[in-house]
């Protein structure tokens, strides 16, 4: 087994999380079950590499890519990987590592792919594929992340991506669940979800479209564009190959955690 693959930090935060393997038959009980730790080991060789399940070594890693896929599903079915990212963000606030203050979010389009949740994409000659949805705090770390079709509007999903960051726990009082501050680029330009976000007790601040470049969010926004380049060092999710949406999401999701951790090993 690689353990680089599978660290003791990572391991240990997400053997709680996994749901207890089922009783083995009293007769005719069969090989025995691979470890989880093995199995989220050919997750992460498939996540980090991008190669086909089929081709997992076997030898290497600790377990096939039919038991990682298998293992893989089952995890995301059971919604270990949201619970895995909430309590990693609950870490880092307790650290004073996340800055909920300043916010911003972004879409991004991966490799084309067939499957559920795709649509033809418009920067890419039509090809029908995925797109990333990602919000982010000040510092790049990911709150949360959704998927939809490559032809939705970016704009279309900022409300349902907003809902989708957990309560974050970690400090005295009432969990966070949302920004005061949100910055976005000129898709975002729609005085009616500037209203929505002043409801919510969110200040939008949201490139014109038809103004001039210089404006200085770049700066600021610069930060989403910087999570997606960490995303996408993942070659799984540069393009999208599950044809399960829920399975890509679940990845997705694993990403953002990792990326998480690594942020609060540096702070050590």
């Amino acid at each position: 087994m690689r353990a680089d693959l599978v660290p003791d930090d990572l391991w240990e935060r997400v053997a709680p999380l996994l749901p207890p393997a089922p009783e083995r038959r009293r007769r005719h009980p069969g090989r025995l079950r691979v470890p989880n730790r093995a199995a989220l080991t050919g997750v992460m060789y498939v996540l980090r590499t991008g190669v086909a399940w089929r081709d997992v070594p076997a030898e290497t890693v600790g377990c096939s890519g039919v038991t990682a896929w298998r293992r893989l599903r089952d995890w995301t079915e059971a919604g270990v990987w949201p619970c895995l990212h909430a309590a990693l963000l609950t870490e880092l606030r307790r650290a004073d590592l996340l800055d909920l203050e300043h916010c911003a979010v972004d879409g991004s389009h991966p490799g084309p792919q067939r499957g559920d949740h795709v649509g033809p994409s418009p920067v890419d000659r039509a090809r029908p594929g995925p797109k990333h949805h990602l919000i982010v705090d000040r510092h790049g770390t990911p709150l949360a992340v959704t998927l939809t079709g490559g032809n939705r509007h970016d704009v279309t999903q900022l409300l349902p991506l907003l809902d989708a960051v957990p309560p974050i726990r970690g400090l005295r009082g009432r969990p966070r669940r949302k920004p005061r501050h949100l910055y976005a680029d000129r898709g975002y330009d729609f005085d009616k979800y500037r209203r929505l976000l002043w409801k919510r007790g969110i200040k939008p601040v949201i490139a014109r479209r038809g103004v001039a470049h210089g404006s200085g969010l770049g700066k600021v926004r610069s930060v989403v564009e910087r999570a997606f380049a960490w995303l996408h060092q993942f070659k799984r999710l540069r393009v999208r190959y599950e044809r399960r949406a829920d399975l890509h999401k679940g990845l997705l999701e694993l990403a953002c955690s990792i990326i998480c951790l690594r942020r609060l090993r540096t702070s050590r």
